[in-house]
């Protein structure tokens, strides 16, 4: 992950010192904002891999941050958020961020996350050279893996990485339930502490964008009591 770069847009400098030396003993090259201003200043122009953003800033709050970054940019965002502060976490996803790891945390855990987060695609939707053309077609809905793009009825939807990762996993497996727990696991990709509303935030977003009334929904469905799975519209 040499080539990759983090963003650590964090106001308590012992924290983001201790970040930046773990992540390039790693091998990542890491850029650092103290206030909110910078920071969107940096993720807008500084084209990170990844950011890493606390929730509490001067000038400008993760939220905020986070809304703004999201009208441009599908580059994967991390919350810091405070331990007793659940609302922080829904929030958080709720404007499109992929994570959220809650204070304090180990450097293992953070490292493990941001690595889990950080995927080797082209953000600006160019297909690979040479790539074959990788297109999953669900009804009206087309699932192009090259461009990590979804279409509907040939128009494409803003996604973030996560949204598109969960949408892929649940359509690759049509029609076959899974739990919060299992999808956690296998889109996650590691132990999420038991939270599920992470899983059903996502799924909600997810709605919002696929369907056509989101309290009606016609591709990802809900079993009761079990979990989620996805069915042609």
């Amino acid at each position: 992950m040499s080539d990759r770069k983090v963003l650590i847009i964090e106001d308590e400098k012992p924290i983001s010192d201790i970040i930046l030396f773990n992540l390039k003993k790693e091998g990542f090259a890491v850029e650092t904002a103290y206030d909110g201003i910078d920071g969107l200043e940096k993720a807008l122009g500084g084209h990170p891999d990844l950011i890493l953003l606390d929730v509490m800033l001067p000038g400008m709050d993760g939220f905020e941050i986070c809304k703004k970054v999201r009208e441009t940019s599908k580059v994967p965002i991390i919350m810091l958020t405070a331990k007793e502060e659940e609302v922080d976490k829904v929030l958080g996803l709720e404007l499109g961020a992929d994570d959220y790891i809650t204070k304090p945390f180990g450097m293992r855990e953070l490292v493990a996350r941001i690595k889990a987060n950080i995927r080797r695609i082209d953000f600006d939707g160019n297909e690979k050279d040479g790539a074959p053309e990788n297109v999953q077609e669900y009804g009206n809905l087309a699932i192009d893996m090259n461009r990590y793009e979804v279409r509907k009825n040939g128009e494409p939807l803003e996604l973030t990485l996560r949204e598109f990762e969960l949408l892929h996993y649940l359509a690759e497996k049509e029609s076959k339930v899974f739990s919060r727990e299992q999808l956690l696991s296998d889109v996650w990709g590691y132990e999420y502490f038991g939270d599920i509303r992470t899983v059903d935030v996502t799924v909600r977003r997810l709605r919002e964008k696929l369907e056509d009334d989101s309290s009606d929904p016609k591709y990802i469905m809900t079993k009761r009591g079990i979990g989620y799975y996805f069915r042609r519209a």
